[in-house]
């Protein structure tokens, strides 16, 4: 396993991150610990997880994706770079949600319980919050990690707008900064190549896409006419209509076919080739890959040792500019 800076900080993370969001719901608890196994003896020492994962639970399963994780690590914590994000619901009440102060301060420790740790390498904004002011969400975050109970900051699924103002009020007030920046990007969704990914270059941003297979779209492993493949994010019900309204359209189809006739030739697997073309983009820090089985990582881990051929890169490029563009533009 590589290791690389995570943007202008001293800290090292493996090249690839392992998202956690199946942990407690898709994957029961033996199952998860069976992928955090497998993903340290390949050398992934970077996970990324959520206050309220499992994706698609209720508020009575939120946070047992960070428990399953906390239990699993015992005695082994500094083996670790471990990142959370807050931001979502976790109990019925109005204030449990969102980047306001009291919700900050009152997540981060509670996740720090489930993790059973008393810090978390990086601590994340989940989705940008529309209802609470940027310099309020800002100070709480630089309050955390003053405590020492952050060592960095970053966001996720922030516009490059929304983070370039960040970083224009925490260097205006003198506080702790986003450092990384968590966007969904992939072959069949290229949009922050338009503006968010040259921002982080200029800013010295670290950058940990997920949904490098497009939730196993790019594997090949969907036929239309076959419908949705159970046990899949596209027929798993909480997140199934989220997938298919990204993905499961004609053009996607026909894309993914040509993407298969390439890796053929390439002589890698869909998934390698998936895997291999976002970590050849230099500004991508570490893509976040999951899993269901231990087995689904060993064609992201053998991509890291892959380097993707330039024609190929360039063909794929070529193939799939269309979706740099929204979908307002195609």
């Amino acid at each position: 396993m590589n290791y690389v800076r995570l943007g202008r900080t001293g800290l090292s993370v493996s090249r690839l991150c392992l998202g956690t969001m199946t942990f407690g719901l898709q994957c029961d608890e033996a199952a998860s610990r069976a992928i955090l196994d497998r993903a340290l003896a390949g050398g992934i020492t970077f996970l990324d997880t959520s206050d309220v994962y499992p994706l698609g639970g209720t508020l009575e399963t939120v946070g047992r994706t960070e428990e399953i994780i906390g239990r699993w690590m015992r005695g082994r914590r500094h083996e670790l770079v471990i990142a959370t994000k807050v931001f979502g619901a976790t109990s019925a009440r109005p204030w449990d949600r969102g980047l306001s102060r009291k919700h900050i301060l009152d997540a981060i420790d509670a996740s720090l319980r489930r993790l059973g740790t008393d810090y978390v390498d990086l601590y994340q904004a989940h989705h940008p919050d529309a209802t609470a002011p940027m310099d309020e969400t800002l100070r709480a975050f630089d309050d955390v990690v003053k405590a020492g109970k952050a060592r960095y900051i970053g966001c996720s699924n922030f516009p490059a707008w929304q983070t370039a103002r960040s970083l224009g009020r925490s260097e205006l007030l003198g506080l702790a900064r986003y450092d990384c920046v968590q966007p969904r990007y992939n072959l069949l969704f290229r949009q922050p190549e338009r503006d968010l990914l040259p921002l982080c270059v200029t800013d010295g941003l670290g950058v940990i896409p997920y949904n490098p297979l497009a939730g196993g779209f790019l594997t090949g492993k969907h036929h239309k006419d076959a419908g949705f493949t159970p046990g899949t994010r596209f027929a798993f019900a909480p997140a199934a209509q989220r997938y298919r309204e990204r993905y499961w359209r004609d053009r996607e189809f026909e894309t993914v076919e040509t993407v298969r006739s390439l890796a053929q030739q390439g002589g890698l697997s869909m998934a390698q080739l998936a895997v291999a073309w976002v970590l050849a983009n230099p500004v991508i820090t570490s893509p976040i890959v999951g899993a269901t089985r231990p087995d689904q990582l060993d064609d992201a881990l053998a991509a890291v040792e892959k380097s993707l051929d330039p024609a190929l890169k360039s063909h794929l490029d070529d193939l799939t500019y269309e979706y740099r563009l929204g979908d307002d533009i195609r």
